[in-house]
């Protein structure tokens, strides 16, 4: 099992400042955290901050647009806060390809990227969620075809999207393994509960069997694992009830 843990800032976003949130983090245990583009405005503040509660950030998000157009920009943050994984974690509905042939170019878009970041430095991954696992007319994934036309891509993988997406997330670790090099930890509540908190749940009260999952990623190159929740009511409670789970495991 892992020793240190990170959480994803995203997780807290409704309930600033992530200062605050930090600290409370470094005092439930946490030794890490997961940037995305709502905590960079102030960089080095923010170093300051984490330095004071030893806490770390060596994965951050960083949309694919800032990725390709402001490569200085990128490198900047990540020299800044100690980032040396960059991950694209999301594209928008409009924005993503509806045809094998547009995901195939994607993945050699994200491919070329990680080799341009590579060069300086920094691994780049990408964070699934639920449509990359939706078949194309063709019977193909978005997700293979991305992948395996990006073999220097890592994956961070999501399993409850993979999960939302209607998919077996253990076929897909066991095929891209050697891929995966960050986890997302996160967990679906039961049919009707949660609807406040978008029928996600912290850790180990939902419904995906986290054993399980963690025995399976031991057979991959993961060295993340970063807890998240998109809506929780409490992000102390989360955090708190999460690690407590995890260290059952």
């Amino acid at each position: 099992m892992p020793t240190r843990f990170s959480f994803q800032l995203y997780s807290a976003r409704l309930q600033p400042p992530v200062n605050k949130t930090i600290a409370m983090l470094a005092e439930q245990g946490y030794k890490e955290v997961e940037g995305f583009g709502g905590v960079y405005d102030e960089p080095e503040k923010l170093r300051k901050v984490m330095d004071k509660n030893d806490i770390a950030m060596p994965t951050g998000h960083f949309s694919i647009d800032l990725l390709e157009n402001d490569k200085a920009k990128v490198l900047g943050l990540a020299a800044t806060l100690g980032i040396s994984k960059l991950v694209a974690p999301y594209l928008m509905p409009e924005d993503r390809p509806t045809t094998s042939k547009g995901w195939k170019e994607l993945g050699k878009r994200l491919g070329g990227l990680a080799e341009t970041y590579r060069a300086e430095g920094h691994a780049l991954a990408w964070h699934n969620h639920d449509f990359e696992f939706v078949e194309l007319k063709d019977g193909a994934t978005p997700h293979e075809l991305m992948f395996d036309a990006a073999p220097l891509l890592d994956w961070e993988i999501d399993v409850a999207w993979i999960i939302r997406g209607k998919s077996n997330p253990f076929k897909w670790i066991k095929r891209y393994a050697g891929n995966i090099t960050c986890l997302h930890i996160k967990d679906i509540a039961k049919r009707g509960e949660n609807l406040d908190e978008d029928g996600w749940a912290d850790i180990g009260f939902g419904t995906v069997d986290w054993a399980k999952v963690m025995g399976a990623i031991q057979d991959t190159r993961c060295v993340h694992f970063i807890l998240e929740h998109d809506k929780p009511n409490d992000v102390e409670r989360f955090a708190k009830r999460s690690m407590a789970t995890l260290k059952t495991l």
